[in-house]
């Protein structure tokens, strides 16, 4: 099983799948707009600029399971990060991350790759890095800045490894 197993809705509420994706390195992040570590979507979208014409992809799942940091509407969302971030990477529809009614995609991210304490996803943008194969490589913590990703997906591009 890979991430390319699964599909989501988008903000505009079209289905698609994350096999859309395939052959791509990829960097799923559950987001939200009103978190202390919001402002992390300027440094995603920097690496996205700089690295999609290699085939490298940020996907947004925007949540609101952690302390109703994202109340907002599909609309409300696409419009904060367009308008505060200019974020042009996918951003798909609100998901849970956990719990009994989590996203499959997220059970699936969270069983390859778990925690350091449990396998559960404890705050908003924690970061998975998957392969061109679809396998999931690494989780980052929250706090992780994007930009303390970008050797990561410097090497991934190049020699298919981390």
């Amino acid at each position: 099983m890979s991430v390319y197993d699964f599909s989501a809705k988008t903000l505009q509420g079209e289905v698609k799948s994350i096999a859309d994706y395939q052959d791509k390195v990829l960097l799923i992040v559950n987001t939200a707009s009103n978190c202390g570590f919001t402002p992390q979507y300027q440094g995603l979208q920097r690496l996205y600029e700089t690295y999609m014409d290699q085939g490298f992809v940020v996907l947004a799942f925007p949540c609101n399971q952690f302390g109703g940091q994202e109340p907002g509407t599909a609309a409300e969302i696409e419009s904060f990060c367009s308008r505060n971030y200019g974020v042009t990477f996918p951003v798909f529809d609100k998901v849970d991350v956990k719990g009994a009614n989590a996203h499959p995609l997220f059970r699936h991210l969270t069983s390859e790759a778990p925690g350091l304490l449990t396998k559960q996803i404890k705050w908003n943008f924690t970061k998975f890095f998957i392969d061109r194969e679809g396998t999931v490589v690494k989780r980052y913590a929250p706090a992780t800045d994007p930009a303390q990703i970008e050797e990561d997906i410097q090497r991934l591009l190049q020699s298919g490894t981390i």
